[in-house]
């Protein structure tokens, strides 16, 4: 009995190894890719963040632009704004429903992505993080048509990765990745305050 689950395991596995082997075989284009992380569950800037992490493990230079976020603290601002293979660059007014300023937050919106473009002009650069950028784009503090030409336009080996809720579909559309994080559960809504260290 164990050696026919064993062989019917091995067959599954041989069988799934070929469904893989087929996969990598076709995908040969070598390029950067533009990464879409939304959805209303805890996780977006987290995955981003690891990805910028995992790029700086292989030897690349990163650049971060954080929109929304800004007058608190942030243990990802702590460990990477000095290193020296990142440029982290923050838009400063903090959420949206404290400062209760659309003008003032737009034009920190717009003088942060020219830091932004300023990135995506240095072939150096391997990875940009667009911190809850969806944000901006929303509230149109930021002209949509000129984000996605510039990220149209980028080097080629440099890949993009925007988080934020409400990725509109256009995003979804121009993006090789896009990924839905789905809030099924939070610590917050049952009344257990945000923790230092896993929310910020």
């Amino acid at each position: 009995m164990t050696e026919d689950k064993d062989q019917r395991h091995k067959k599954r596995m041989q069988q799934r190894k070929e469904i893989v082997d087929a996969g990598v075989a076709r995908a040969q284009e070598d390029k950067g890719v533009f990464i879409v992380l939304s959805g209303d569950g805890k996780g977006k800037s987290s995955s981003g963040f690891g990805t910028v992490l995992r790029a700086l493990g292989h030897g690349y230079k990163v650049a971060v632009v954080q929109f929304i976020k800004g007058t608190w603290e942030c243990g990802e601002r702590n460990m990477l704004e000095n290193m020296p293979d990142v440029d982290f660059h923050v838009m400063g007014t903090g959420f949206t429903w404290e400062t209760q300023d659309d003008e003032k937050d737009k034009l920190a919106a717009q003088k942060v992505w020219q830091e932004a473009k300023s990135a995506f002009n240095n072939p150096d650069i391997h990875l940009v993080l667009l911190d809850e950028m969806t944000y901006a784009l929303n509230y149109k503090w930021l002209d949509k048509d000129e984000v996605l030409e510039t990220i149209a336009n980028r080097p080629e080996k440099q890949s993009v990765i925007i988080t934020g809720r409400g990725a509109k579909k256009y995003l979804q559309d121009a993006c090789d990745t896009y990924s839905e994080i789905k809030a099924v559960k939070h610590a917050f809504q049952a009344g257990i305050k945000a923790q230092k260290g896993i929310e910020w």
